[in-house]
């Protein structure tokens, strides 16, 4: 488990906001995208964010350490069977904060969190070492293949030659026998 956070704990004790955060991660999984405060939204993310690395395993033993925590049906199957598909590509953050300014009564800052739904792009791998040395492995390999395009060219030229000169006897032949 988790250690606690230390210091001031959201609205009251650790209990209220371990179900207040709760009550957060089951609203971003049945809209994919809350207001809240930014305070909330920065200690919502680890929690949802592990939750979707739960429900990316999708076994049993997943979903009942899920619904622990997350106790709407609904919001579990949700995030079990539309969320978890689409964030099996990526391989973490799952969430993005966005600030949006502050609130009008209170003036508290406001962000919005929501789940980061696009396909994921990877970005090609740019160590200066490894691509050096993957470089000269790689030569060898495609000289191999092109000498053995050209035996098989050897090979397969003579017959299509043959091929070429055969009917061309015949039809000399047919010509001389008229």
């Amino acid at each position: 488990m988790p250690q606690p956070t230390k210091g001031p704990r959201l609205g009251g004790g650790p209990a209220h906001e371990r179900l207040l955060l709760a009550n957060l991660a089951t609203a971003l999984f049945t809209h994919q995208r809350i207001t809240t405060t930014e305070t909330k939204a920065k200690r919502l993310r680890p929690l949802a964010e592990r939750l979707i690395t739960f429900a990316k395993r999708g076994d049993l033993h997943a979903r009942r350490r899920v619904m622990r925590i997350v106790t709407d049906k609904t919001a579990v199957h949700l995030l079990f069977t539309e969320i978890a598909p689409l964030m099996a590509e990526r391989e973490g953050g799952y969430t993005r904060i966005t600030k949006v300014g502050y609130r009008k009564g209170d003036n508290a800052p406001m962000a919005v969190i929501e789940l980061v739904l696009e396909p994921v792009n990877p970005k090609p791998k740019s160590a200066k070492k490894p691509a050096a040395a993957a470089a000269p492995a790689a030569a060898p390999v495609e000289e191999a293949v092109v000498e053995e395009a050209t035996a098989e060219e050897v090979v397969e030229a003579p017959a299509a030659e043959a091929a070429e000169e055969a009917p061309a006897e015949e039809t000399a032949g047919e010509d001389e026998a008229k």
